[in-house]
């Protein structure tokens, strides 16, 4: 049997890469389907025996393999209903099937399967992308019986893959930003799988304790990642079984028990799966670049997105509109594009009209004061939560969820319950409507909440399913469809909810929550492996100024400042333009750009290095801290660079100008000078004209 996956391998191997076009093909003598895209190709077979499973997926353009194993099979296909589980042993019969081609490029292979005792249908949706090396997939399940039953599990990452040469693999991710049940601030985590089979595991989701994702590499860098598409909580897994020769995957929903009538269907939560050869940075690149061009919720304004904003926390809930209009005077001259209103500007959580004593002229008059110098107008909105006394829970009292989570003392709502739902997305549209609301900071503890109550409508043990999805999700886009003008971030207390559904309905999210430039600096360091540069923005609290300080805010998406500006002497708003300019000539290429962790992991006792490098323009960017090292330099060695051209490279304080070759850049690098104990230079590279002719 090994020799026999072995020479499959091979074969796979020695197969003309040319032979595969960009199409979908479907052999209907073979019940077989081959996928392809040109850069990555996969197939599929439904056997004789009307088993679907997975033959290989295969990289096109470097010839790495990942093939189903020969002695343990592998389906996309993997839930339970009731006590009946579907997978790679259940038979199918085809139903049909067929390809399309969207307008984008888009191709997807849709196949209809129903099991051999007519209990269930399945719709499977497969998708490639131009240019990706990714292969995303989800389920429509459909209950066929006479009667309700439940979804009691289902695998988003149901793959298992041939390890016939017993390889050794290294799994990476990611943590979230979390404080229960233990501290978490986005640090990389690396282990070696054990070929005894024990799991290596992490959860995902609203109150997890790590980002959707994972990155797997074999010695040879030939790699693998796999991102998920749910909201709420799920346990993935990788198990190495050496003995057996495989290798298996998992992504499960926690605490699932969703209730399907006769003739209703249910959607396993989207997932991908892609290809990459390197190291932990080229999985990133490659995640991020499928995000961005499929996933992703679009920018506002790329031509000035990431906005530099300013957010009112610096004053806590201390403040009213004379107080904000001083600071956004300020805010516009220096060239801020964003003026966030935060807690605090409502009657009470839950109460969203504006307090009359703290804006006697109401939020409209301040929304058109902030739209007049320029600025677009944001306010912040913990949707899932209310006070006791609020008129919402006075009338409607039972549609609290059974835990509360005690944001500032609120109650929270559970927003998979129909009546609740509703009134949110009622009183958020007439929110953003009527003060004109261009960007929403949606606040809370833990969005997707446990709920147990059989009051409500949805199932008393489905609430992270349905919570999820019922809940947050549908609240979420239907609000958008109602008010398409404006955009949301995501902050859940902070980065707490880092997923590959949260980037399709916000347009940024917070990392770590306003914990200082060490923090920033840390979470920016683990966020941009999975996550593209715009989803990590950053809180800079009321500091004092400093290089040191701003620069360990200035790499990712918005830079959110919540410094108390009309309390600022000259001297140090002077120094804030400039550093503000500085964010703006870098931020295209951070956002676009591929990012190198240059150093280990920013620590208090470290120098640290972070650079995003754009192919498109061939410019690169680096922010280099010291914290509390002995050298008053660094050589900062660039990645990525082209060798054969010549790189311009400046410096933000430095005036030195340097031409040296791509080549010699990276292997010598380029000393940066750092004169202080707590110091921060940003260093430019920039093609040379005369080199790129």
């Amino acid at each position: 049997m090994y020799q026999r996956i072995t020479l499959l391998l091979l074969l796979l191997s020695l197969l003309p890469l040319a032979q595969a076009q960009s199409e979908f093909a479907f052999d209907s003598g073979q019940n077989r389907w081959h996928l392809s895209n040109g850069v990555v190709d996969a197939q599929f077979t439904l056997t004789p025996e009307g088993l679907f499973r997975l033959d290989y997926v295969r990289h096109l353009g470097n010839g790495d393999v990942w093939a189903a194993s020969g002695m343990t099979p592998s389906s996309p296909i993997k839930f339970t209903l009731d006590d009946v589980s579907y997978g790679a042993r259940t038979s199918f019969k085809l139903i049909q099937q067929w390809q399309e081609t969207t307008d984008n490029g888009t191709l997807r292979q849709v196949i209809e399967l129903e099991d051999s005792g007519a209990r269930a249908r399945i719709r499977l949706v497969l998708e490639m992308y131009p240019r990706k090396a990714v292969l995303r997939y989800y389920l429509d399940v459909s209950n066929l019986q006479g009667k309700t039953v439940y979804v009691r599990a289902a695998d988003m990452l149901p793959w298992r893959f041939d390890d016939a040469e017993r390889e050794t693999y290294r799994w990476f991710r990611v943590n979230q930003w979390a404080i229960v049940p233990q501290q978490g601030n986005f640090e990389p985590l690396q282990n070696t799988l054990d070929p005894a089979g024990s799991a290596l595991t992490m959860q995902s989701g609203a109150r997890g304790m790590q980002c959707g994702w994972w990155a797997l590499r074999a010695g040879n860098d030939r790699g693998m990642f796999a991102g998920w598409e749910f909201d709420g909580r799920a346990t993935a897994s990788v198990r190495q079984f050496d003995d057996e020769r495989y290798l298996q995957l998992s992504a499960s929903i926690d605490e699932f028990n969703h209730p399907l009538a006769p003739g209703e269907s249910f959607r396993v939560p989207a997932a991908f799966i892609g290809l990459f050869h390197g190291d932990w940075d080229e999985a990133g690149y490659r995640t991020q670049r499928f995000v961005e061009n499929v996933l992703a919720k679009p920018m506002p304004d790329p031509s000035t997105f990431p906005f530099i904003a300013w957010d009112s926390w610096g004053y806590q809930q201390e403040f009213n509109e004379d107080l904000l209009k001083r600071n956004a005077d300020i805010a516009a001259k220096l060239g801020f594009e964003l003026f966030t209103v935060d807690l605090g500007w409502a009657r009470k959580l839950g109460d969203w009209h504006s307090n009359r004593d703290k804006f006697p002229s109401g939020m409209q008059s301040l929304s058109d004061y902030v739209h007049s110098l320029g600025m677009k107008f944001g306010l912040h909105f913990a949707l899932a939560e209310a006070a006791a006394d609020a008129p919402v829970l006075l009338e409607n009292p039972d549609w609290t969820t059974s835990e509360d989570y005690n944001y500032f003392g609120a109650k929270s709502l559970c927003l998979s319950n129909r009546p609740t739902r509703d009134w949110i997305i009622d009183e958020a549209v007439r929110m953003i409507q009527t003060y004109n609301v261009d960007w929403v900071l949606q606040d809370g503890e833990n969005m997707v909440k446990s709920c147990t109550k059989t009051t409500h409508t949805h199932d008393p043990k489905d609430s992270n399913y349905a919570n999820a999805v019922e809940g947050l999700d549908y609240v979420l886009r239907e609000i958008q469809r109602r008010t398409p003008n404006t955009v949301w971030e995501n902050c859940e207390n902070g980065g707490n909810m880092m997923t590959f559904n949260m980037v399709q309905n916000y347009v940024t999210s917070i990392t770590n929550d306003a914990s200082g430039a060490l923090g920033a600096r840390q979470a920016v360091y683990g966020a941009t492996y999975p996550f593209p540069p715009r989803y990590v923005d950053r809180y800079m609290p009321d500091n004092s100024y400093s290089s040191y300080i701003t620069r360990s805010f200035v790499f990712g998406g918005p830079w959110i400042l919540m410094n108390r500006l009309e309390a600022a002497t000259a001297e140090e708003t002077k120094f804030l333009g400039g550093e503000i300019q500085a964010f703006k000539k870098i931020r295209k290429t951070v956002r676009d750009g591929k990012v190198f962790h240059i150093t280990e992991r920013p620590g208090a006792t470290l120098t640290d290095a972070i650079q995003a490098y754009d192919p498109a323009t061939k410019a690169g960017v680096a922010v280099v801290t010291r914290d509390g090292t002995q050298a008053d330099y660094y050589v900062f060695r660039p990645r990525g660079l082209d060798p054969a051209i010549n790189y311009r490279v400046t410096f933000q304080d430095d005036s030195r100008t340097l031409l040296v070759s791509g080549e010699a850049l990276m292997r010598s690098g380029v000393q940066v000078s750092l004169p202080g104990m707590a110091s921060a230079e940003i260093v430019y590279v920039e093609p040379e004209p005369e080199s790129e002719n």
